[in-house]
């Protein structure tokens, strides 16, 4: 008998991500996560791919702690948080389970407080700027190990 394991990869998005598709569509384009994450999960059939999105910091470590020593990868957007929170920071160099940070917009092209990352230097890598692209080339990373 032959035991075939299944990936297990979570999607986090932090403060605002909730409202892609209706925000700043020039930056974040037309669609929403929700239809996004629909495509993505038809793309990667034999992966579960779990989505959790909070405005609130308390969450997104709750759930970054309750994922992060059961799952094979997380692909975490922190969104404003990335730049201001020393907690999440400290959640994501806590747990076992690889992240990688991406962000939709090149946040070295935007205004400079958005230079500083207290999630980067404890992640895996970081995909920045490429869309929602960069959540698929994410997985596509994770299936690659």
């Amino acid at each position: 008998m032959y035991y075939i394991r299944v990936m297990k990869i979570a999607i986090i998005n932090g403060p605002n991500l909730n409202l892609l598709g209706k925000r700043e569509t020039d930056v974040y384009g037309n669609m929403s996560f929700e239809q996004f994450f629909e495509l993505l999960k038809k793309k990667y059939p034999g992966v579960e791919i779990n989505y959790f999105q909070s405005n609130v910091e308390g969450e997104l470590i709750n759930e970054l702690q309750r994922v992060g020593f059961s799952y094979d990868g997380i692909i975490f957007n922190p969104g404003g948080y990335t730049h201001t929170s020393v907690a999440i920071g400290d959640a994501v160099a806590a747990i076992k389970t690889p992240v990688i940070e991406v962000h939709i917009s090149n946040v070295h092209a935007r205004e400079d407080f958005r230079k500083l990352s207290h999630v980067s230097g404890k992640a895996v890598g970081s995909i920045i700027g490429l869309g929602l692209k960069g959540y698929e080339l994410a997985v596509e990373w994770f299936l690659s190990k």
